[in-house]
């Protein structure tokens, strides 16, 4: 029997986007060293994970396969249609260069922070370091 009480969109349940793991451990780990930081600015070049507006500083978390890391975790890459993953990684790469130097140039502050550091806690404290003097 339809729900005739509510509209539709209220039946629809709203579905949000998981939060991947490594994003929300550097996060928990920059709130910690005291940095504040906005989620979601989707007006910015790349969509930045981490938007930090009172310093004018950005962090990308990547994956170290989608973004060719060359890291122990990007050698277990598939190899299944290797070529086309390789063109893909390519354009990945590309883009993000093209999304880096225009917030540079825009006067952004712009950190790489990839998924096989998450958990080392002196890049972590090097890069809010970095974040806090800005």
């Amino acid at each position: 029997m339809p729900d005739r009480q509510r509209p539709p969109s209220k039946r629809i349940p709203a579905t949000s986007r998981p939060e991947p793991r490594p994003e929300q451990a550097l996060r928990r780990q920059l709130h910690a060293h005291g940095l504040r930081f906005a989620l979601g600015q989707r007006d910015l070049p790349g969509r930045p994970d981490i938007v930090l507006p009172r310093r004018r500083a950005v962090v990308f978390v990547h994956g170290c396969f989608w973004h060719g890391h060359g890291c122990a975790l990007d050698r277990a890459a598939a190899t299944f249609k290797a070529g086309a993953w390789a063109r893909k990684i390519a354009v990945n790469q590309a883009q993000f260069d093209r999304d880096r130097s225009a917030l540079r140039s825009d006067g952004w502050l712009v950190e790489t922070v990839w998924e096989c550091q998450i958990d080392d806690r002196k890049v972590i404290d090097r890069l809010a370091a970095r974040l806090l003097r800005r």
